[in-house]
């Protein structure tokens, strides 16, 4: 029946624990594992993306030959899903790379300084998916809708890899490109659909579009004149460059942290959390949970005496 639509959203965090309940049901869980912190830290996620949450938390676990699977494990299954496979067979130049940690620095140092941003959550620049490195952020609640000042964080936070790669590495570069799309739909978006502008107002100026079998019209219909359009033009621009200076102005005052981020990325590749909270105090960051610098050293295994700290970090963010 065409006359109605049953819309089934995604589960809120509650929903999400009793979902990740039912598919560990039947799987060994170390003493680690708390279902509630891995249900605040996949926003977003369906019911199929938790379930192969576990499945990879599952097949992690078997690849390192242990009977159970600890919090480590899913972990690495969320990384996966939410920022990509590892393609462990790319090699990066030392120039790419460094010119990677910088620029993944970047989005990383102002999402911890603007406060209505999410928290940071994993900074990499192991390359995932199409990308080079990734900066993840996780909100603490869910959200379902946005303001303007999370919104111009937004903005500002993907600007910040292009500033830092030009301030610092003297060049700019297209690992970028996807940074100015986001933002440039951002405002855009804020401008023509959301009403998010002074000068324009709440009004909705985007073009009508549709698809012919959905039985609109096959042309589309110009609902702004060209001095609208020439408005809307600067208000996007406004937007953007507004943002980028906000940018531009915390990587200039914050060059220490900036290269201390770029370094510890450089060293560990992955840094959370934990580790940029020491950066950005000015602490020298601790090495990962699973990592050891010693010339000697093996891995760590995760350990199941130490409850593993929470994904989200309350207090920041990228």
């Amino acid at each position: 029946r065409f006359d109605r639509r049953v819309v089934v959203g995604r589960p809120d965090v509650q929903g999400r624990e009793a979902i990740l309940r039912v598919h560990t049901k039947k799987i060994p869980l170390g003493d680690n594992v708390n279902l509630s912190v891995l249900a605040r830290g996949t926003p977003g996620l369906a019911g199929a993306d938790l379930a192969n949450l576990v499945n990879e938390a599952a097949l992690n676990a078997a690849r390192q030959n242990r009977k159970v699977v600890m919090m480590l494990d899913f972990e690495l299954a969320k990384d996966k899903i939410l920022m990509g496979a590892e393609r462990k067979s790319m090699v990066m130049s030392d120039a790419e790379k460094k010119n990677t940690a910088y620029h993944e620095a970047g989005h990383a140092l102002v999402a911890a300084v603007l406060p209505n941003a999410d928290p940071l959550h994993k900074v990499s620049i192991i390359p995932r998916g199409m990308a080079l490195g990734v900066t993840m952020q996780l909100p603490i609640d869910d959200k379902h809708s946005y303001n303007r000042d999370y919104l111009q964080a937004e903005i500002a936070i993907l600007m910040a890899g292009r500033i830092a790669e030009e301030k610092y590495m003297h060049q700019m570069t297209t690992g970028a490109g996807n940074d100015i799309e986001r933002a440039t739909e951002l405002a855009r978006n804020m401008v023509t659909r959301w009403g998010l502008s002074d000068r324009l107002g709440p009004q909705t100026y985007s073009e009508e579009s549709g698809e012919v079998f959905l039985g609109r019209s096959v042309t589309q219909h110009k609902q702004v004149s060209d001095v609208t359009a020439h408005v809307i033009d600067e208000e996007v621009r406004r937007v953007i460059d507004s943002n980028y200076q906000r940018a531009y102005k915390i990587i200039q005052t914050n060059m220490d942290k900036l290269q201390a981020m770029s370094e510890a990325l450089i060293k560990y590749e992955t840094i959370d959390e934990e580790q940029i909270k020491d950066i950005m105090e000015g602490r020298v960051p601790r090495p990962p949970r699973d990592w050891d610098d010693t010339p000697t050293a093996t891995p760590r295994p995760p350990t199941a005496e130490k409850p593993a700290p929470p994904l989200v970090n309350p207090a920041g963010q990228h």
